[in-house]
């Protein structure tokens, strides 16, 4: 299927193949959607996005603070997504990075305390209605995906003193989540976590501590279930 070499090529992946049968009319579909896309993202890169790549942009997509924020080659970013990389270090995202619709993806949440950033490594997938907090700072991995809904926070808010809740402050440490990890869908990851290579969180999950990898966590809060 000559698709197949085109993709190929444009991923920079001579191994990837397209593993089922498709016919005309939904590769045509297909290849009109990501038409538009590129020339949305065309576009964009010529007035205010830095990336090396083809920009596959889908529709009704908002990038604040636009000069904070770069990427490699062959992003694709689904319909309604939602960046603000006002930050210290920004959002710097690498190659072959694809955020579903509808996420949500911030690294300062208040504007008293600017936030640290986000680095996303490269060959990653976030899935569909994910949220991605960066005020303490987010580091993640090339291989990495996440099912729908997934969760990262890396800040927590102060509740031991006498005064108003929302006035105690904040504590951040940050997320580290390494090569080769896999978040199923709904799983959230609390601050000070570091995730090693070849993790895999089951669905649903809450993880509140740090794993060495190499093995499957699952739970409320997340332990062991299985080494790799």
């Amino acid at each position: 299927m000559k698709i197949d070499k085109l993709i190929s090529k444009i991923k920079g992946d001579s191994n990837y193949k397209i593993q089922s049968e498709y016919s005309n009319i939904e590769l045509f579909k297909v290849l009109y959607y990501r038409f538009f896309q590129v020339a949305r993202g065309s576009w964009s890169k010529l007035t205010f996005i830095k990336t090396s790549g083809i920009f596959f942009k889908g529709k009704n997509i908002k990038i604040r603070h636009s000069q904070l924020f770069s990427a490699g080659k062959n992003l694709i970013l689904g319909d309604y997504v939602f960046i603000d990389a006002l930050s210290e270090n920004g959002i710097t995202l690498g190659n072959n990075v694809t955020i579903e619709r509808n996420s949500i993806i911030v690294c300062t949440g208040v504007i008293s305390n600017k936030g640290k950033g986000i680095m996303i490594g490269n060959n990653c997938g976030i899935n569909a209605n994910t949220f991605i907090g960066g005020q303490g700072g987010v580091r993640i991995g090339n291989h990495v995906i996440m099912g729908p809904g997934v969760k990262v926070f890396s800040e927590n808010h102060r509740f031991d003193g006498i005064g108003n809740i929302n006035q105690q402050g904040e504590t951040r440490i940050g997320v580290e989540i390494k090569d080769n990890c896999w978040l199923g869908s709904g799983a959230i990851v609390l601050d000070g976590v570091t995730l090693g290579s070849k993790t895999v969180v089951a669905a649903g999950s809450v993880v509140t501590k740090s794993f060495n990898g190499n093995c499957i966590i699952g739970g409320i809060p997340a332990k062991i279930i299985k080494k790799l």
